[in-house]
């Protein structure tokens, strides 16, 4: 048997609960994982709490997106895998449990530099962060505005545009700033008079803008600056970005991903992977909680805590 956490009803953080499964056997293109660190996201306690839309819950449902572990097994028609390999995945449905079955193609090597810890941080906030600097054609020349940078999609963003060329200006409070010039990033503080700041650290002007904020503050100064639309994006605000005549993707985004953005998304991980192991990427970890705790790790994420959550079974 394997255990998995569920929940049955929306709720806070205490619908959250363990039950006994079937120990998964990987089908027709699939990898049985034993799972050492699940990745807690915050979309994962927004669909939760129905705070993102979500469908009526039929059946207990399932918890996580990203993880790391170990091969168990692997289907019949599978090439590649094989027991005893360290693995990263992402986009896997019911991350937080002991076993799980993903899809061969959502599954990477890890290498022996990057820790299960680091590899299950790398999935939603890496492929968010790499997508849309690709959507958006961030590279040589441009000077990228960046709100929320010391969060895990804005530190990935910084050190993927930096790393593509691209000057990176962050928002940040000051207690964070450190971190985010750490990454290569110049770090601004939010707050009233957000925009001349930029102005003066950007004279040449901003060419390019990503909300991962979510504040008015955020999208009113990117649209300032910014004089081509689309070459602005919201992470958070996608409600509202038709109305602004700007990008979204994530954050309720009212237009799916295309073909090629998911690919970016699935791009991301190996690309991370090979960065990390070539130092030349970081994670930043912030707590981790036994998986029986997943209801702390909720609240943790929902509270805001410095780097990213992860859950140990």
């Amino acid at each position: 048997m394997a255990t998995a956490i569920v929940y049955t009803e929306f709720g806070g953080p205490e619908v959250l609960h363990a039950i006994e499964i079937p120990a998964p056997v990987p089908g027709a293109g699939e990898v049985a994982i034993r799972v050492e660190a699940a990745g807690v996201n915050p979309i994962d306690a927004k669909l939760r709490s129905r705070a993102r839309a979500s469908a009526d819950i039929v059946e207990p449902r399932r918890v996580g997106n990203d993880g790391a572990g170990v091969v168990t097994a692997v289907g019949h028609d599978v090439d590649g895998f094989t027991p005893g390999d360290a693995v990263v995945f992402s986009g896997a449905s019911g991350a937080y449990a002991t076993d799980l079955v993903v899809p061969a193609d959502r599954v990477s090597f890890r290498p022996p530099q990057v820790d299960a810890a680091t590899g299950a941080a790398l999935g939603i906030p890496v492929g968010t962060a790499y997508q849309t600097l690709r959507s958006l054609s961030v590279g040589p020349g441009d000077t990228l505005l960046l709100h929320a940078g010391s969060g895990s999609v804005g530190q990935a963003a910084i050190q993927f545009a930096v790393l593509w060329g691209a000057t990176v200006i962050a928002t940040s409070s000051p207690r964070r700033a450190d971190g985010v010039r750490a990454l290569g990033a110049t770090p601004v503080p939010y707050g009233d008079g957000l925009a001349d700041r930029v102005r003066e650290l950007a004279p040449k002007g901003i060419t390019v803008a990503i909300d991962a904020a979510g504040t008015d503050e955020a999208l009113q100064t990117s649209i300032e600056l910014v004089a081509d639309k689309s070459r602005i994006a919201t992470l958070v605000r996608g409600r509202d970005a038709a109305g602004l005549g700007i990008r979204a993707f994530s954050g309720g985004a009212p237009w799916p991903l295309t073909a090629q953005q998911q690919a970016w998304r699935g791009e991301a991980v190996p690309v991370a992977l090979a960065l990390l192991a070539a130092r030349r990427f970081s994670v930043e970890l912030g707590p981790s909680f036994p998986l029986a705790d997943a209801a702390e790790a909720h609240r943790a994420v929902e509270a805001g805590v410095d780097g990213k959550i992860t859950l140990v079974p």
